[in-house]
């Protein structure tokens, strides 16, 4: 393992689980470190001292920080060898960043949204209130502490959760159709776009069961097996602390907590 380049993440999904598994996929060694959102280590002054915004995911690469998870993701596919995950072709190379900014844009945080209000959420908010105030307090940027009182307190007002839900199943319908045409998201073979994507789309059977599975989405159903099945995604699944990432076994069969 190089101790030249270190991830600082929490679970292998959404925006942590995106770098974690490009480095996976690309063979690149790093070291670990977990980052606990739920206890807000990432706004406690050891971890700020490395990342002053107190966001994660985070890397370190030869001295020199990196945030922002996506253009991580970009970052170590230009700078370490290993299997290509951007195609050749500029159109193919497009269609990567488009997806990529669709899911970190659109998708993403509307899921994100609706898991933070059913699930996570209350959970957080069983905590001593003044540690809570204390920790909320703690986030440097300011938009930041608005999101996080909204997500824990449950302040979400029901016209952003009822946009959040249209934005879900626009999302759904418009990754069915794709997989129509191609097997992978974006080209004809696995990328980046695929990766961004699984780390939140693998919710999508959890969370909207109604309206993702086998009979309705078939296509975002096999995409999501597919990509389970990678060796690469096991490993860094395997990563996982929490009762979140055994969700991921829906893929195998089994049976998960569905919200």
């Amino acid at each position: 393992m190089s101790e030249d380049l270190t991830l600082y993440h929490w679970e292998p999904n959404a925006n942590s689980g995106k770098p974690m598994l490009t480095l996976v996929e690309k063979g690149v060694p790093f070291a670990s470190h977990y980052i606990d959102l739920l206890a807000f280590d990432q706004h406690k002054p050891d971890y700020l001292a490395i990342n002053p915004m107190g966001t994660i995911p985070a890397m370190v690469h030869g001295g020199r920080l990196m945030n922002e998870s996506t253009a991580i993701m970009e970052y170590v596919e230009e700078a370490f060898p290993g299997p290509a995950l951007m195609p050749a072709d500029a159109r193919d190379r497009w269609r990567v960043r488009w997806w990529m900014k669709y899911f970190d844009q659109w998708l993403g945080p509307s899921l994100s949204m609706l898991g933070w209000n059913v699930g996570i959420g209350p959970k957080v908010r069983e905590r001593d209130p003044e540690e809570l105030k204390a920790a909320i307090d703690r986030i440097p940027l300011p938009e930041r502490r608005i999101a996080w009182r909204k997500a824990i307190y449950g302040l979400f007002s029901e016209e952003e959760l009822a946009e959040s839900t249209r934005r879900i199943l626009i999302g759904i319908d418009l990754v069915e159709k794709t997989l129509v045409q191609r097997e992978w998201l974006a080209c004809d073979s696995y990328s980046l776009a695929d990766i961004n994507a699984f780390n939140s789309a693998y919710f999508l059977p959890i969370s909207q069961g109604e309206h993702c599975n086998d009979e309705k989405t078939p296509r975002i159903m096999r995409w999501l097996r597919t990509i389970y099945a990678r060796p690469a995604v096991k490993t860094t699944w395997a990563m996982g602390r929490t009762a979140m990432a055994s969700r991921i076994k829906i893929f195998e069969g089994e049976e998960v907590e569905k919200w």
